[in-house]
């Protein structure tokens, strides 16, 4: 029990229906609800996000700065994907109903529905989750700073970000209806990057000649899980649907910008020799 709470008093409160409480609804099949210490004082570390898709919607890529998360699957299948800070490798992990991926505090990460009607639920180690969204980062970083940090055309950041908007929460936006803007992640296959061919020889989460989710060279100790039959295949493209409707964001989720709870090395990424 938590010291300072007074179980006595009449405010106490032990129940609560958490889809009264809408964090950020695209529409009718993408929207999240939101549970923290807010709506049920009695809660102590812990809070959840039931989070409901339809097939190719994302969960934006984010991290949470105060709270490690645990991703369950009610019903549907997903593909939570986690950049790994110690490895700089990026990790995918399918999941259906009964099947969990575990995203330590501060990792950056998102989740890919890879059917309709998928719901999952997601529970935090704090009463109240905090998040840094992507769509912020991207939006609130000065163009002219990318531009000069990475060696690219400003004029182009510029256009090519302008569409973003901070606290997209689920993407992509209802109102991305051209191709082009999509092109690469509708052709895309589970668990592989934009833009990146599928080997003849590859299985999820694997680099070419290299084992699910294994630094490359690494020792092989065991064989790969199997990945449940209920999953659909790893050639299942992600075909887009736009929505008439433009996405709104209700409450307070806590965006506090802290340093990162990691020290994050150098990346060294490795790209397929048949990347289009």
């Amino acid at each position: 029990m938590t010291s300072y709470m007074d179980y006595t008093s009449p405010d106490t409160q032990f129940t609560f229906d958490v889809n009264t409480n809408t964090l950020f609804k695209k529409d009718a099949n993408n929207y999240i609800n939101l549970l923290s210490v807010k709506q049920l004082n009695t809660l102590e570390n812990t809070s959840l996000l039931d989070i409901f898709l339809s097939k190719s919607n994302v969960v934006e890529p984010h991290y949470h700065q105060n709270a490690a998360e645990l991703v369950y699957c009610i019903c549907g299948s997903a593909v939570v994907s986690i950049l790994n800070p110690f490895t700089n490798e990026l990790l995918h992990f399918p999941i259906c109903p009964g099947q969990v991926a575990n995203v330590p505090q501060g990792w950056w990460h998102y989740e890919v529905a890879t059917v309709d009607n998928t719901h999952l639920l997601a529970i935090f180690d704090a009463p109240i989750p905090e998040v840094i969204l992507g769509s912020d980062i991207l939006s609130k970083t000065p163009a002219n700073v990318l531009a000069h940090t990475y060696c690219l055309n400003e004029a182009l950041v510029k256009e090519a970000l302008a569409p973003i908007k901070p606290g997209t929460f689920i993407g992509p936006p209802a109102d991305c209806c051209e191709e082009d803007k999509v092109k690469g992640v509708n052709n895309m296959a589970p668990n592989m990057a934009p833009n990146m061919n599928m080997h003849a020889n590859m299985k999820p989460n694997m680099q070419p000649n290299m084992h699910p989710n294994m630094q490359p060279y690494a020792h092989m100790q065991a064989q790969p899980i199997p990945i449940s039959s209920q999953m659909p295949p790893a050639t299942q493209a992600f075909n887009y649907q736009p929505y008439p409707m433009q996405g709104y964001y209700t409450q307070g989720y806590e965006q506090h910008y802290r340093q990162q709870p990691y020290v994050q090395q150098q990346p060294n990424y490795q790209y397929s020799n048949n990347q289009e």
